[in-house]
């Protein structure tokens, strides 16, 4: 059978070094976009070069028509996902009290209902193959919770706790559940960060460097291979032992 993953928000710094270094092992990539289609074409078009099977693939996760289409493409151009990376997010950063409506529902649909979502339309595929592999990226706001990210860290929270029960639901048929919670990633989205506040957050970090999306895709990538077959409803702290 072919290996089919599906990356959501692959056209991001994380998710595309995931696609690439999955696409590396053997995997047909379906790289996961929803707004950065150019991007998404751009790391298509880079895998292909390199002999590995990839397509773009347009998918907004908070709706749920979107994604059976995406996954109806990949099964025709690729074949059934085995392997989904809910990597696709979204961060804001501010007072709880001043998020308005639609910014609570969106963040909360984005980082942790449109996963679900995604998980919960390809799971029937992989249990009728009494297979497959699905890796949460969460953050370790989940786990301690941040202030003036309160909506992310609640939903990323979520996260954990729908990898947990997930992977006890699906273990009996050979489906693994497993959620890599994320430090401070070097990322265009952390861009914004000032040069002071980025050395005074280095300071706390005990590994002295900030992780990389490569830091990430190798972790994945160990979490769908075999060497982590008895690995499953756990959730690694990838933060440099900052947390």
């Amino acid at each position: 059978m072919r290996k089919v993953a599906f990356i959501t928000g692959a056209s991001g710094d994380i998710g595309s070094e995931i696609s690439r270094i999955l696409a590396k092992q053997g995997y047909a990539a379906a790289l996961g976009f929803n707004t950065n289609e150019s991007a998404a074409n751009e790391l298509s078009a880079e895998l292909k070069s390199q002999g590995c099977e990839a397509i773009a693939v347009k998918c907004d996760i908070t709706d749920s028509a979107s994604i059976a289409s995406a996954l109806e493409l990949i099964k025709k151009e690729l074949g059934e996902v085995m392997l989904l990376v809910n990597n696709a997010g979204l961060a804001s950063i501010g007072l709880y009290t001043d998020l308005t409506d639609a910014e609570l529902a969106n963040i909360i649909t984005t980082d942790l209902v449109g996963a679900m979502e995604v998980s919960r339309q390809v799971l029937p595929a992989m249990i009728r193959a009494k297979q497959g592999c699905i890796i949460n990226i969460s953050s370790v706001w989940g786990e301690k919770g941040a202030s003036c990210e309160v909506a992310y860290s609640a939903a990323k929270a979520g996260l954990i706790g729908f990898t947990r029960a997930l992977a006890r639901e699906e273990a009996p048929s050979g489906i693994r559940v497993n959620c890599i919670c994320c430090g401070y990633i070097e990322t265009k989205m952390n861009a914004q960060l000032s040069q002071q506040d980025k050395d005074a957050l280095l300071d706390e970090i005990p590994a002295g460097r900030f992780g990389t999306p490569n830091d990430v895709a190798q972790t994945a990538a160990f979490l769908a291979s075999e060497r982590s077959d008895y690995i499953n409803g756990q959730v690694i702290r990838l933060d440099g032992c900052w947390i």
